[in-house]
């Protein structure tokens, strides 16, 4: 049982956290700020409920997922600013791009070296719903799976399948960027993702 009083000493910490992953989800600097308030609320209300010393950072992130995830998927709304900053979404394709073995290391860098932030950004964003949240949440919140399971309330088997084909899709999304610039020939990379938009 935690203690109330304990709560914005214990939290707070977490706020700008909190609130880059809610630009993330909502592309919106009015909605992030919104959600993030929203989960505090929620947060707060329910602490006397939080079990001390469990991982307080993945439970306030399970309340902003399923809080975005009930209030704002309907809006679909432009926009107004980019949910990633210059550096992130350079870090989050190099990441996974340096773990898989289907995208030549060579071909990969003339990708990502050429393509432009706004190009990464949109590809990134262009991700169906369950796709970008589980991609984000481990390529750049740095959740494991398990973590990640327990925040969206799905199984583990779940977790990886939705990130390992949003990182395909996103691989299909930047060599298509790419394509459309001369940057590549059309069968320079092998992505095999045809069908990654159905499925979990």
């Amino acid at each position: 049982m935690a203690d109330k009083d304990k709560f914005v000493e214990d939290s707070m910490e977490y706020m700008p956290q909190l609130y880059s992953a809610a630009l993330r989800m909502t592309r919106n600097v009015q909605d992030a700020e919104d959600l993030v308030q929203e989960t505090y609320l929620k947060a707060y209300r329910a602490y006397e409920n939080f079990e001390t010393g469990t991982n307080l950072k993945a439970w306030l992130y399970r309340i902003l997922t399923n809080t975005f995830i009930n209030i704002y998927r309907a809006k679909q709304r432009k926009p107004e600013e980019s949910g990633l900053d210059d550096t992130e979404e350079l870090y989050l394709f190099r990441k996974w791009g340096n773990s898989q073995n289907e995208m030549g290391r060579s071909a990969e860098e003339v990708v990502l070296n050429s393509l432009t932030d706004d190009e990464v950004k949109e590809a990134i964003e262009a991700l169906p719903e369950q796709f970008r949240i589980a991609v984000l949440l481990a390529d750049v919140e740095g959740f494991s799976y398990q973590e990640i399971a327990e925040i969206l309330g799905v199984p583990s088997g779940t977790v990886m399948s939705r990130i390992h084909r949003g990182r395909k899709l996103l691989q299909k999304y930047l060599h298509e960027y790419a394509v459309r610039r001369g940057l590549v020939k059309d069968d320079t990379l092998t992505v095999g993702v045809a069908s990654e938009q159905g499925g979990n």
